[in-house]
């Protein structure tokens, strides 16, 4: 069965993408819009309720309250005009009854029109905050952006003939990039991957993340074989973490997978660097899991060892797709606490594209998970037509 439809971004994006509240879908969005449009109302509807409240009760009783966070649930939710309108109505709405009441000129009347419009500077003082610490963020979003757009650029949708799409999930509201990688490369060897996870969090991960993909695409390019890309890339870990020291020191190892896809071949080589190995969807639905069988260790680790790589060659049929992954996926917990297993949920059926494929992993990955992810998850799929 075809699986696609409007949920193919939802819970997450691409990178450039405009960042999303993550888990909420159309109908969580739709519910949340309804609830900011009633809260908007308050402010009016507290107007209303302390004027019919001041009028209809004995004079002994105020109407103060209401008046007084009328202006104050304004403030995060109005512009600062709409926040000052709000508080020149408080005022206003407690003056007239006031005169109704023929009590204006009363000592605790004037103390109520006081107390309000002093309020209503309040009011107005916490919505330049407010705005000021939205316009900062907004800023601080922005960079954030364009720093993903520039380590984890969106892959073209087609490359050397093959269908791709690539997608990452931070497991962080708000946040953009942090510890997991991927990149493509169209090479005269044929179209070249990886896929990674940084131990670590933090602009120390980040700062890894730069240096692995860097490495490879000049690797990708240059080198014959992908077993000497994996050993630039230990290479070039190995070189960045002997620079740095102290609080700037890489914390510890990366794990990746790397994959070679001939061009015309019908294969694809993997080598497996201490990562989740990658998954082979057929077109009728069977899924494989490309398990090389002499994984080397994580890159960054060369010092406890040295494992050879060896890249291991698998048949890539024609309809089938490759899924590569961070086990931001394969870990993923459920409220019993089971992993969640994409080669047991997706087993038995067919996606439209890579891009609606991915778009549904996350989805249900967020969902299994009870909305929140402990991890971030990076994600590529390769189709080949």
């Amino acid at each position: 069965m075809e699986e696609e439809g409007p949920y193919a971004r939802a819970g997450g994006r691409l990178p450039g993408d405009p960042v999303p509240d993550p888990g909420l879908g159309p109908d969580e969005g739709l519910r949340v819009s309804r609830v900011l449009a009633l809260v908007r109302l308050l402010p009016p509807l507290l107007l209303i309720v302390g004027a019919f409240y001041d009028y209809l009760t004995p004079q002994d009783f105020t109407a103060a309250p209401f008046f007084t966070a009328a202006p104050l649930v304004a403030a995060p939710l109005y512009s600062r005009r709409g926040t000052v309108l709000t508080g020149l109505a408080s005022v206003a709405v407690g003056l007239v009854v006031h005169i109704r009441l023929g009590i204006v000129l009363r000592t605790d009347a004037v103390t109520e029109v006081a107390t309000v419009a002093t309020v209503a500077v309040l009011a107005v003082l916490i919505n330049t905050l407010v705005r000021r610490s939205s316009e900062q963020l907004a800023s601080v979003r922005e960079i954030a952006e364009a720093a993903q757009r520039a380590v984890l650029p969106e892959p073209a949708e087609r490359i050397g003939g093959f269908e791709i799409a690539a997608r990452y999930e931070a497991a962080q509201e708000g946040a953009f990039i942090g510890g997991d990688l991927y990149a493509v490369q169209d090479t005269p060897h044929g179209v070249r991957l990886v896929v990674g996870d940084v131990r670590g969090k933090g602009m120390g991960a980040v700062a890894a993340v730069a240096v692995v993909i860097g490495a490879f695409r000049e690797a990708a390019e240059q080198e014959t074989t992908l077993e000497a890309v994996a050993q630039r890339l230990e290479r070039a870990l190995a070189r960045e973490g002997t620079r740095r020291d102290g609080l700037d020191a890489f914390e510890g190892f990366t794990t990746a997978v790397l994959a070679e896809l001939p061009h015309g071949d019908g294969v694809v080589r993997i080598v497996d660097r201490g990562h989740p190995p990658p998954l082979l969807l057929r077109a009728d639905g069977a899924v494989d899991t490309l398990l090389v069988k002499e994984p080397a260790l994580p890159l960054g680790m060369g010092e406890l060892g040295f494992w050879p790589d060896r890249a291991e060659e698998f048949a890539f049929p024609g309809g089938a797709t490759l899924l590569l992954y961070t086990d931001g996926l394969s870990e993923a917990r459920d409220c019993h606490g089971v992993f969640y297993d994409p080669g047991e949920r997706l087993a038995g059926r067919t996606f439209r594209s890579p891009e609606a494929l991915l778009g549904i992993l996350a989805k249900e990955v967020r969902r299994y998970a009870g909305g929140g992810m402990t991890d971030d998850m990076a994600m590529i799929a390769v189709r080949h037509p």
